[in-house]
């Protein structure tokens, strides 16, 4: 049994929860007996497994919240909510921000999203999914000043890992030696309410805090025009997009992204199409789709897409389905670098314990610093590709 969800020997004052979520006793028991709200993964003498996060949306609580106990009291850290996507830039703008004046473009980093806050005292990360992952977790406690939490114990900073040595999405275009947390957002643990952008800057810049990066505050009428060019060259430099905002932040924001960065998504999905590829296809198609008719292409340039897009898809997939005909397992070759050794063995057993087959390198020493090369296996389609190559139908 897959030990993060081994509830039995965890136990939770389910009343008490029940009563501090607002939830039917009996509803949060059945939440834990069908694994929807589960204990972490153990860390270090199981510190992290009195930690429980939400698997799935619950009444208002988001996917990848997380519950636990500080003292007598319940605490929750709410989870990141989804940001929608625009399609059509110029209408999403009018229809979705039409009570507002300006919006604030920040730059979307492609990394991964992770929440950073502090619990009895040590400075913990967690994924979008409430999961502790200790390789982040220590990248934090490294890059992240404490002080900041010792004065303001009941925020969470949410942020993109972002860099080389990403083991979930490797990018060496951000001019990052390593990796590093780029602020996004400031959030209250309990209620989930963000700081306003300006405010929100202001208070990371104190810290000194890497922040994405800000374009500016737009008249709504000007503003798809200047997304636009933003996004452009956003795009010469294989960057992923912007993320558009109501400076107060209470309308939600909305995402728009770059063409290069589809494609550069589909070239890493459909080297492994049995496992992720199809995920990923048919909403970066579309995106596509819709960017060449708002941007009004002519038909050289729609024959420029069509053709990055088209090799964005073919071409990895002819290369995976070589490799394997030609007897190599094909494989998502990623790395990590930790101060602590010990940060090595706990990242592999949480891939271990999320069904990730994953081969470590020896660490090799960089200074104070290990680096570590890592092998992410992905079965599905290594199988599937060399049953296909000994004859098996589709």
């Amino acid at each position: 049994m897959n030990a993060e969800n081994d509830t039995a020997d965890i136990e939770l004052d389910i009343d008490g929860a029940a009563e501090y979520l607002n939830l039917p006793s009996s509803k949060l028991k059945g939440l834990l007996d069908r694994r929807i709200i589960s204990p972490n993964w153990g860390g270090i003498d199981n510190e992290y497994r009195r930690l429980f996060r939400f698997d799935k949306s619950v009444s208002n609580i988001e996917q990848g919240s997380v519950l636990y106990k500080k003292d007598r009291s319940f605490k929750l850290i709410r989870g990141f909510p989804k940001i929608q996507r625009a399609m059509l830039l110029g209408p999403a703008l009018k229809n979705h921000f039409s009570d507002i004046n300006t919006v604030a473009v920040e730059e979307k980093m492609n990394g991964y999203n992770v929440r950073v806050t502090d619990i009895g005292g040590n400075i913990v990360a967690f994924t979008r999914g409430g999961l502790v992952c200790p390789y982040s977790t220590e990248r934090a406690r490294y890059l992240l000043d404490r002080d900041f939490f010792k004065d303001y114990p009941d925020l969470v900073l949410c942020g993109e890992m972002a860099g080389p040595d990403n083991p979930y999405v490797p990018k060496d275009v951000y001019g990052i030696d390593s990796l590093d947390f780029f602020v996004f957002d400031i959030r209250d643990n309990g209620h989930g309410m963000p700081y306003m952008l300006h405010e929100r800057r202001k208070l990371a810049q104190e810290y000194g805090f890497s922040q994405v990066k800000f374009f500016g505050e737009f008249s709504l009428s000007d503003a798809a025009d200047e997304i636009t060019k933003i996004v452009r060259e956003l795009g010469k430099v294989q960057h992923e997009g912007v993320v558009i905002k109501d400076p107060k932040m209470i309308i939600s924001p909305i995402k728009y992204t770059c063409s290069q960065s589809n494609c550069a998504d589909l070239r890493h999905a459909l080297k492994f199409y049995n496992d992720i590829g199809r995920d990923y296809l048919f909403s970066r198609v579309v995106r596509e789709g819709f960017q060449s008719v708002e941007w009004n292409e002519s038909e050289a340039e729609l024959q420029k897409r069509c053709l990055q897009l088209g090799e964005s898809i073919l071409r990895p997939m002819t290369e995976s389905i070589k490799q394997v005909r030609d007897g190599t397992r094909i494989a998502d070759n990623v790395q990590i670098r930790v101060k602590d050794p010990n940060t090595i063995y706990l990242y592999k057993e949480y891939l271990k314990r999320l069904g990730v087959d994953a081969v470590f390198g020896e660490p090799e020493p960089i200074g104070n610093e290990y680096l570590v090369k890592i092998k992410k296996q992905n079965q599905s389609t290594n199988d599937k590709t060399e049953s296909m190559c000994k004859g098996e139908l589709w």
